[in-house]
């Protein structure tokens, strides 16, 4: 067990899953079964946030995606910014320099909260979770897949989504064998909702969680 105070001992269950692959319909079934759930996604959306807590150190990495107000707010243009940043490397290791402390300071504070609650296990749905490591934080990963054809034909319904910002997306992430390879049970999510429920079901019976 990785988060553990005193003899409290709690599974942590990591999340993964490229690009439309179904993550984040599974983390909705994951908390329907009890379990709670760290989003990376939502953090760092609140951290970007105004007011959020990297939101001034961000404007001033990237002035260019901030627009500002007649009042003198600036609010960070995150399409603006995800542009920039998978357009160049280098920009996308300073707003990771940034990001990632914050994030992983709120994922601790998730722990110790999820602990006070005495849950058996939590979730952390992190997308880029080998790109990052992160599975060193894990005992057990869950990767979700599904046919190529299935993702992309997810993706592209997303309204700001274009041909080349997925390949852009799909640059950054592990190849989708490499996901399925390294994980400790594949999830498909090609063949609906049930199917899905029933594989994460018969996955946290056999860890012995659920």
């Amino acid at each position: 067990m990785f988060w553990k105070d005193g003899d409290k001992a709690m599974m942590i269950i990591g999340l993964t899953g490229g690009i439309g692959m179904g993550k984040s319909t599974a983390a909705r079934i994951m908390r329907g079964f009890g379990f709670p759930v760290h989003d990376a996604d939502a953090v760092v959306h609140d951290l970007l946030a105004p007011n959020g807590a990297a939101a001034d150190q961000v404007a001033e990495l990237f002035p260019d995606a901030v627009r500002h107000y007649w009042d003198g707010r600036g609010v960070i243009k995150r399409r603006v910014l995800a542009k920039i940043v998978y357009e160049n490397p280098d920009s996308l290791k300073k707003l990771e320099s940034v990001l990632h402390p914050l994030v992983r300071e709120a994922e601790r504070e998730f722990f110790e909260e999820a602990q006070r609650k005495k849950a058996r296990a939590v979730v952390l749905d992190i997308p880029l979770l080998y790109e990052t490591g992160a599975e060193a934080r894990c005992d057990v990963v869950l990767c979700m897949s599904a046919p190529e054809a299935v993702r992309r034909a997810r993706v592209m319904k997303r309204a700001d989504m274009t041909q080349e910002k997925l390949e852009a997306i799909l640059a950054r992430q592990l190849p989708e064998a490499e996901k399925k390879r390294r994980a400790d049970y594949v999830i498909p999510s090609g063949k609906g909702m049930s199917a899905m429920r029933k594989a994460l079901k018969e996955a946290l019976i056999e860890i012995g969680i659920l």
